[in-house]
């Protein structure tokens, strides 16, 4: 029995759900396809799936079988593509997962450029902060920021991104413009939630200074908004407050100082990957802020 042959099919009806539509899928017989994955659980000595008249479901076995069978089937894929040449063609429907942040922000702009660069590309974007399972679900890779957890993933460095801190010239006005670290304990300062220091970086010279204020949030756009409005002194990714700073909605405090860079990942379930992933992985490195 080929074994990569049978997990292929099997991986095909239990993304369908169906035997009839993973056999249309397939081009095959629907009675051939059933008669295949039945020798596979005899060679297995499980059932893989719970048949009704009506519909079929994973067994537990099933859907064991089916998370560590996913990843091989997709590598074995890819490594064909790569040898007739394939490998090289980016096209297709590209499923992502993205922080709003970094979408709205960093990725939105660059659209117009990828997709001239790319036409053959389809985007299917997910903007969600969740942790989102690679093998389990249908995304080809996402973007996520700050160090991470050690999932077992391929993480693919796109940039760091250099952290300042922010405030409107209205609040700066009002409330005094602060000029060394310890003074922003006296200030609104606009930060994350559970978030009490801030650690700040003039070259060698580190400062953490305890922080307070009436407002958190888990959002950076929502935490420029409200330092655009005047509400305090947030701590803001450089490349995202560029256009209010360039319209002096927002101005720079403490401009020798700034909070370590925060690197952001695109993560992938494998170090080989299809021109579409690849290709939007070096767009987005080689348009990173310098």
């Amino acid at each position: 029995m080929d074994y990569l042959s049978e997990m292929a099919l099997f991986v095909e009806v239990a993304n369908a759900m169906s035997f009839s539509r993973a056999a249309a899928k397939l081009a095959m017989p629907q009675s051939t396809l059933s008669r295949r994955i039945s020798a596979l659980e005899r060679a297995l000595g499980v059932p893989l799936l719970h048949r009704t008249t009506r519909k079929i479901e994973l067994t537990e076995s099933g859907c064991r079988y089916l998370q560590r069978a996913v990843p091989l089937v997709e590598e074995a894929r890819l490594v064909h593509a790569e040898l007739h040449g394939q490998y090289a063609l980016p096209g297709g429907v590209l499923r992502l997962s993205l922080p709003v942040d970094f979408a709205y922000e960093f990725l939105a702009p660059l659209l117009p450029p990828f997709a001239t660069q790319f036409p053959d590309i389809e985007l299917e974007m997910d903007v969600t902060p969740r942790r989102v399972d690679l093998i389990a679900e249908p995304f080809d890779l996402v973007v996520r920021a700050g160090e991470l957890p050690d999932s077992g993933l391929v993480a693919h460095l796109l940039m760091r991104v250099p952290r300042c801190l922010y405030a409107a010239p209205g609040y700066l006005e009002a409330q005094g413009t602060p000029q060394k670290p310890a003074e922003l304990a006296a200030h609104r300062c606009l930060r994350f939630q559970g978030v009490t220091q801030w650690q700040l970086f003039a070259g060698e010279t580190a400062a953490e200074v305890a922080v307070s204020g009436a407002y958190r949030a888990n959002s950076l756009g929502l935490l420029q908004r409200l330092a655009v409005a005047g509400m305090g002194i947030a701590l803001l990714p450089e490349i995202g407050v560029r256009e209010d700073v360039a319209a002096a909605r927002l101005q720079r405090v403490l401009p020798d100082w700034q909070a370590s860079a925060v690197p952001v990942y695109a993560l992938t379930a494998s170090h080989l990957l299809p021109a579409k992933s690849r290709c939007f992985i070096d767009f987005l490195k080689a348009h990173a802020p310098q």
